[in-house]
């Protein structure tokens, strides 16, 4: 069955996250991903470990799944030329170094569509391509805190909190993929490829619209809530008596739904509560009253109460419960590819699913240079006495 991307060659100097999930998702929906690594230690998401499966370091499998392996010394001339000549013959090339670092090796935008008109070239990075922050150095964690994302994450008048995941990477990650596509699609019609920049604090406050509007409407510099959401109440977590459950009353129907779910019916039209607007400002008695209310029974016993009349509420689960629901089993989003290496290994499942065109995980995340002569051989017509050259030069690794 054919993929979505099909017949998409995508050239992925990328490395730790954000880039590395865009091109897996790239893969996943049928596009060639060539992993460009310099040799040495390659992609430095390779040594982000443990844990380990087998000897390789997890996070880079789960990240890199579906790719060819391709290895080329950045630091040779030969090296350079070779990345050139292969940007002449794919259709996306992608990057996340400092802005400007390509381009002085000679493998910038500029450079690279001169040959290829056609290409859709994304860089990735911090602070975007311009701007007075657009040296800086950027990691997720400096991203959350330079978005403002750290400063309403955490518990109120508590320490702040990082995210649990790495957001601020997906999501770059995310647009890195949509930029690609609306690029790809715009080339449909004129033919020319454009440049994608695509930067981490952009993509941020745009993910955050909700929570800046609340400030550009307001004035109102917003703080930690825990939980709990600024502008609906109840919308937060409460201890049970084993662990705790969220609730979401986002509309006045549910808290009617909620009160005669809770046992207290009165309060569905009690002159504090019977608005969001009056929730939202009573919180402060409303929300203790609730978590007394929660603390009587178990998180299980109130979610079967909940959910049996369609109130959205759900247990907070830990990753192993996420794993084993039979929800997900369903979904696919656990499935297993094999490492030559490493041996079975189960990775995160394509999240769209499409009727005709279905995604899918195929192979393992390739070693350094696994695919480089193949890769060679295909794009460039390299013959077996110019790539033993090459590698008996060090200008490529081959696995």
């Amino acid at each position: 069955m054919q993929s979505s991307l099909s017949g998409i060659k995508v050239l992925d100097f990328s490395h730790a996250l954000a880039g590395p999930f865009c091109t897996m998702l790239l893969g996943d929906y049928g596009a060639t991903v060539y992993k460009l690594e310099s040799p040495g230690g390659g992609d430095i998401g390779r040594g982000w470990a443990p844990p380990f499966t087998g000897d390789q370091a997890s996070f880079f499998l789960g990240l890199n799944r579906g790719k060819q392996g391709v290895s080329i010394n950045l630091k040779r001339p030969e090296g350079v030329e070779l990345c050139l000549r292969l940007m002449d013959k794919v259709d996306v090339v992608i990057e996340n170094f400092r802005p400007g670092t390509l381009a002085r090796l000679g493998l910038g935008y500029d450079a690279a569509r001169i040959p290829n008109p056609r290409l859709v070239y994304c860089s990735i990075s911090g602070y975007g391509q311009d701007g007075p922050s657009r040296d800086q150095s950027a990691m997720d964690l400096i991203l959350q805190a330079s978005c403002g994302l750290l400063s309403v994450t955490g518990a109120p008048d508590g320490q702040l909190a990082r995210c649990g995941h790495s957001v601020a990477d997906i999501t770059a990650g995310m647009f890195a993929l949509i930029g690609i596509l609306m690029a790809l699609r715009a080339r449909d019609a004129s033919g020319a490829g454009q440049f994608v920049d695509v930067s981490m604090l952009d993509s941020m406050i745009s993910a955050m619209t909700s929570n800046f509007m609340n400030y550009l409407s307001s004035g109102v510099v917003p703080r930690p809530l825990g939980t709990a959401f600024p502008s609906i109440v109840p919308y937060r977590t409460f201890p049970t008596r084993d662990r705790e459950i969220a609730v979401a009353v986002g509309s006045e129907k549910l808290w009617r739904v909620f009160c005669e779910a809770i046992g207290r019916p009165d309060l569905t039209d009690h002159a504090d509560y019977a608005t969001n607007a009056l929730r939202v400002k009573n919180r402060g008695v409303l929300e203790p009253m609730l978590a007394g209310i929660f603390s009587q029974d178990t998180a299980g016993a109130w979610f079967r109460k909940l959910n049996a009349v369609g109130f959205p509420c759900s247990p907070v689960r830990t990753m192993d419960e996420v794993v084993n629901d039979p929800q997900a089993a369903v979904r696919g989003m656990f499935p297993t590819v094999v490492h030559p290496t490493a041996g079975p290994l189960t990775v995160t499942g394509p999240p769209v699913k499409l009727s005709a065109t279905p995604a899918r995980a195929s192979t393992a995340a390739p070693w350094l240079g696994e695919h480089t002569r193949r890769a060679l051989t295909e794009l460039l017509n390299l013959d077996s006495a110019e790539l033993d050259e090459l590698e008996s030069a060090e200008v490529i690794v081959a696995g």
